[in-house]
C-alpha cells in the first residue's frame, strides 16, 4: 500500500507537511531518537540539558526526536514538578525550540508521563508547553483512568495525545491490550497511540499485524528489543521483538511513522555509543 499525496492533504497530520511528504516518497522510514535515551548523559554545568542532546544527536547522525518533559525539569520530586509546571517560563521552552530549529532537529512529539496527583492547572501547562515547543503531539505513559481528564484538554487546545503502552496486561488501568487502546481512543477524536514495539511484543502481541491494521490512529512508534513472555529488555539482536519486520513494514508501506530508539537496556557503552548501535541497527534493517 503506497499513501498518495492526496491521502497525505487530507489526513489530520501528526508530523509536518514537507515532512509527511517526505516521508511518503522516500527509500525509507523515518528514523530518530526518544531523547530518553540520552538521559545518562552528563550536563556541563552552565549549559541545558538540550544542549548536550543537540550534540549527541550530530554524533549519532539523527534529527527526528521526541522530546523527554524530565529533561527540562530541575528535579524529580511530584511536589516540586508541579511548582515547576506552573512557574516554568514560556519563553525559556521558546529558546529550547530555537535552538532545536537552528541545529534541524524535528520534534515529534513531547513526552509528559501523566500521574493521578496532577491538578487540572498541571495538566493544562502541559499543553501550553507542547504548542511553544511547536509539537502537536503529548506522548504519555499514564493510566486508563487519566484519559478521561485528558479527553478535554486534548479537544480545547487540538493537541493529540498518544497513550505508550506497557506489558502488564493483569492491570486494567495500564495501557497494554488492544482494548486499552480502543478504549482511549474512543473518548476524544485528538487520542492516539505511541506503540512501543517491544512493550506490546512482551506482552503477547503482534506489532506487524497491529501497525497494519491501526497506523492511522499510530503517531509514532518506540523501538526496543524485549525477550516474549514478558521477557527482559535486551540489547538489540538479543530479543524477540520483530524490529526488523516492523521497519520493512513502514519501508514497504511507506507509512509516515517515525521509527525512534527508547535505548533503555543495560548496555557497556555510553548512552550516545549505545543509541549509535540501535540506529545502525535500524539503518541495516532497512538498506
Amino acid at each position: 500500500m503506497t499513501i498518495t499525496r492526496r491521502q497525505i492533504l487530507s489526513s489530520v497530520s501528526t508530523l509536518p507537511l514537507a515532512r509527511l511528504l517526505d516521508a511518503a516518497t522516500a527509500s525509507g522510514p523515518i528514523l530518530g531518537v526518544m531523547t530518553y535515551s540520552y538521559r545518562a548523559l552528563p550536563q556541563v554545568p552552565g549549559t541545558e540539558r538540550v544542549d548536550g542532546e543537540i550534540e549527541a544527536l550530530k554524533t549519532n547522525g539523527a534529527r527526528d526526536i521526541e522530546f523527554y518533559e524530565s529533561e527540562l525539569q530541575p528535579t524529580a520530586k511530584a511536589e516540586d514538578l508541579a511548582r515547576w509546571r506552573a512557574a516554568s517560563s514560556l519563553d525559556r521552552l521558546a529558546g529550547i525550540k530555537k535552538k532545536l530549529d537552528a541545529a534541524n532537529v524535528i520534534m515529534h512529539a513531547y513526552t509528559v508521563n501523566y500521574q493521578t496527583s496532577m491538578t487540572d492547572a498541571d495538566l493544562e501547562a502541559t499543553f501550553a508547553q507542547a504548542k511553544t515547543l511547536g509539537t502537536q503531539v503529548i506522548a504519555t505513559s499514564t493510566r486508563v483512568a487519566m484519559a478521561p481528564r485528558l479527553a478535554p484538554l486534548a479537544d480545547k487546545h487540538k493537541i493529540f495525545v498518544a497513550f505508550h503502552g506497557h506489558s502488564n496486561t493483569k492491570d486494567p488501568n495500564e495501557f497494554a491490550t488492544p482494548e486499552s487502546f480502543d478504549m482511549a481512543l474512543a473518548q476524544s477524536r485528538y487520542f492516539r497511540i505511541n506503540l512501543d514495539i517491544g512493550h506490546f511484543f512482551a506482552a503477547g502481541y503482534d506489532p506487524v499485524a497491529y501497525i497494519q491494521r491501526h497506523h492511522a490512529n499510530i503517531t509514532h512508534l518506540h523501538i526496543k528489543d524485549r525477550k516474549k513472555n514478558d521477557g527482559p529488555n535486551m540489547p538489540w539482536g538479543e530479543g524477540d521483538t520483530p524490529i526488523k519486520e516492523v521497519l520493512l513494514l513502514l519501508k514497504k508501506n511507506r507509512y509516515a511513522l517515525p521509527a525512534l530508539v527508547e535505548y533503555e537496556y543495560r548496555g557497556a557503552g555510553t548512552p550516545v555509543e549505545e543509541t549509535q548501535k540501535c540506529l545502525d541497527y535500524m539503518r541495516r534493517a532497512v538498506a
